[in-house]
């Protein structure tokens, strides 16, 4: 017959699973802890709130699993999938970091595999400005603005005008 546990019992059997699970995660780290050593986030709790509210994976022995708290252990190895910024960033954890140190240090705890940025379209002649402490645009130089930045092109009209 099984006999009744003590609340002192429990926590004997918790803090032995716990013991042993921390032998064997010796090596691991939480997720939000280590983007904010790594230097992703600027404060441990906006990498907390970033992890519980995206889309974050990691990949351990080619499995994948979704991570949805801020509390899941990572280890060297793993590798992480998460989109910040309209950039798609794709990590392999090096080490566990003992402490948030300069950005140099940051740099050794991860692999970053991400695929580069897209390349940017080339950059567009500056629109025709005003001269600085011209004014208010008048209506008609607003039209010539709207015109220019719908298709480029000025009505004959207008293009043959002198400004005045």
């Amino acid at each position: 017959m099984p006999t009744k546990k003590s609340v002192n019992d429990v926590s004997r059997e918790t803090d032995a699973g716990e013991a042993l699970t921390s032998a064997n995660d010796a090596r691991a780290q939480r997720i939000d802890k280590w983007l904010w050593c790594a230097r992703f986030f600027k404060t441990r709790s906006l990498a907390s709130r970033f992890v519980a509210a995206a889309a974050m994976r990691v990949t351990r022995n080619g499995a994948t699993q979704r991570i949805e708290k801020p509390s899941f252990l990572i280890r060297p190895g793993d590798e992480i999938v998460f989109s910040r910024n309209d950039h798609l960033r794709i990590v392999r954890i090096i080490d566990c970091a003992e402490r948030r140190g300069p950005a140099k240090e940051a740099a050794l705890l991860f692999e970053d595999r991400s695929p580069p940025p897209p390349a940017r379209a080339e950059k567009q002649p500056p629109a025709p400005g005003r001269p600085k402490g011209a004014g208010r645009p008048t209506k008609k130089d607003r039209r010539r603005l709207d015109s220019l930045r719908a298709g480029g092109q000025m009505s004959k009209t207008m293009a043959d005008k002198p400004e005045t």
